[in-house]
């Protein structure tokens, strides 16, 4: 973004200044002035002005605004940006007000592929002002004053021009102000002798007001005077070349000469009117002889400005072949890039084609796979529909083979008769305190024995079933324990 604004303001000198410090950069801080609004975007009415190099509409025209609240504490809103506002690595809500601490992180918008962090992040400081100052990015406004400077074309004036030959090859890059000597013109001289800003009479006869001047001076006329033409230097886009200094230096030192040659020549027509005024009559000879001095510097004039003229035409067909040599590499330049970006395009074209493969394959993959998960899927359902007949077929059984008729449960603690039947301990032994008989086929009961075989058997199904089964008959067990 550039160097700081080079003035600092009066009341910003000393003291700690909260500031935005760019991560890994010692340059381009935000400076945050209390009382003040601070936005930032790519726009061109903010307070910094942000153009990313990388994605030019990374950053928004107005991106987000920092202000200070009622209570002096610095905040932060998102104004609706299109890649966001992220503070300590959370997105902002747009429009909605964060308080900033010192050590917070801010990103504005988001990383570009291959990359971990963002273009602009900043970390929220408080910090002494000279070492804040060096560090400081300019404001928006400092900038385009800064081009308005740098665009504004200068033009020089005859006493400029006058300057630059006493003071050498300095600037050289100036651009030439149109002199012209044409007869009947005026011209007007700015420098600081005392005769500085009288108009000049034209230099030529026809300005003299006596007949016997005109005749004198109208041998020494020089037909069509020559123009110094208004030069151009353009800007050069190349390294700078080898300008022809010396043409400069012998223009601008020509062109002191013929300035002061024509002041001279003003006091002799000064002279010369004046002493025509006073000797109406006499002292013609002084007369002529002045005459005759003005018509030497007249013609000594005629000779510099030809030999200007001269200057001055070698030197704009040196600038025409030095524009001709910028022509030539500018379009040199040209044929480079467009190379360049054809070979882009190809090798692009070639990415595309290979990513277009990439995902033919994947597609073919990924439909493999589908295919493959459909059938265990299949198979999956169709062993869940196996798990639960057997499920079903096992609750059958336990139904119908291991219930206990008197109860109606599982077997709890299993005995067998001597008539082969079985039942719930505590089952058969309450029916006994009334009958001795088996309650199925009426047979005296004679014995009782345990029976292991189907106590393990009824505990590895009940596992199988549902946790209230298995819940129910752990209550009965205990029930039936304490009832003994």
């Amino acid at each position: 973004m550039g160097e700081p604004g080079p003035l600092v303001p009066g009341g910003l000198a000393g003291g700690r200044r909260w500031c935005l410090r760019r991560v890994g950069m010692n340059a381009e801080w935000l400076l945050l002035e209390d009382g003040r609004e601070v936005t930032i975007g790519r726009g061109l009415g903010v307070t910094y002005q942000l153009v990313s190099k990388i994605c030019p509409l990374m950053i928004s025209r107005n991106h987000c605004v920092l202000k200070q609240n009622p209570e002096g504490q610095w905040t932060i809103v998102d104004n609706k940006s299109l890649n966001g506002v992220w503070l300590n690595k959370e997105r902002l809500q747009p429009l909605q007000v964060y308080l900033l601490h010192k050590g917070d992180h801010i990103q504005l918008g988001v990383p570009l592929e291959n990359k971990e962090n963002a273009e602009y992040e900043y970390e929220v400081t408080e910090e002494d002002w000279e070492s804040v100052y060096p560090c400081l990015a300019p404001k928006n406004d400092q900038m385009l004053e800064k081009n308005k400077g740098l665009r504004t074309k200068r033009k020089f004036s005859l006493d400029e021009l006058e300057g630059l030959g006493a003071e050498g090859p300095s600037n050289l890059k100036s651009k030439i102000s149109k002199v012209s000597c044409e007869p009947g013109q005026s011209v007007k001289v700015h420098g600081e002798s005392g005769v500085a800003g009288q108009p000049l009479q034209c230099l030529y006869p026809e300005s003299t007001p006596l007949e016997d001047t005109e005749k004198t001076m109208g041998a020494h006329n020089h037909p069509g005077a020559p123009k110094v033409r208004q030069l151009h230097h353009k800007k050069q886009k190349a390294s700078n070349p080898s300008a022809p200094q010396s043409s400069l230096e012998l223009f601008k030192v020509t062109m002191t000469r013929i300035l002061k040659l024509k002041t001279q020549m003003q006091e002799k027509q000064v002279a010369v009117l004046n002493v025509k005024r006073q000797t109406q009559k006499g002292n013609l000879k002084k007369i002529r002889k002045m005459e005759q001095e003005l018509q030497d510097l007249q013609s000594q004039l005629c000779a510099e400005q030809a030999q200007q003229q001269a200057r001055v035409e070698q030197l704009e067909r040196t600038l025409q072949e030095e524009e001709h040599h910028l022509q030539g590499l500018e379009k040199n330049q040209e044929e480079d890039l467009k190379q360049q970006l054809a070979q882009a395009l190809q090798e692009h074209q070639a990415l595309m084609e290979e990513l277009s493969r990439s995902k033919k394959d994947f597609e073919t993959i990924i439909q493999a796979k589908n295919r493959e998960l459909e059938r265990t899927k299949e198979e999956k359902e169709k062993m869940q529909a196996q798990k639960e007949e057997v499920l079903s077929h096992v609750n059958d059984v336990l139904e119908n083979e291991l219930q206990c008729i008197i109860c109606s449960e599982y077997f709890i603690e299993a005995v067998t008769l001597n008539c082969a039947h079985s039942f719930c301990s505590y089952c058969i032994g309450e029916w006994m305190k009334r009958k001795v008989e088996c309650p199925i086929c009426r047979k005296d009961i004679e014995s009782k024995t345990h029976s292991l075989v189907l106590d393990n058997c009824i505990d590895k199904m009940v596992d199988n079933l549902s946790s209230e089964v298995k819940e129910r008959r752990i209550v009965l067990i205990r029930e039936r324990k304490a009832m003994y």
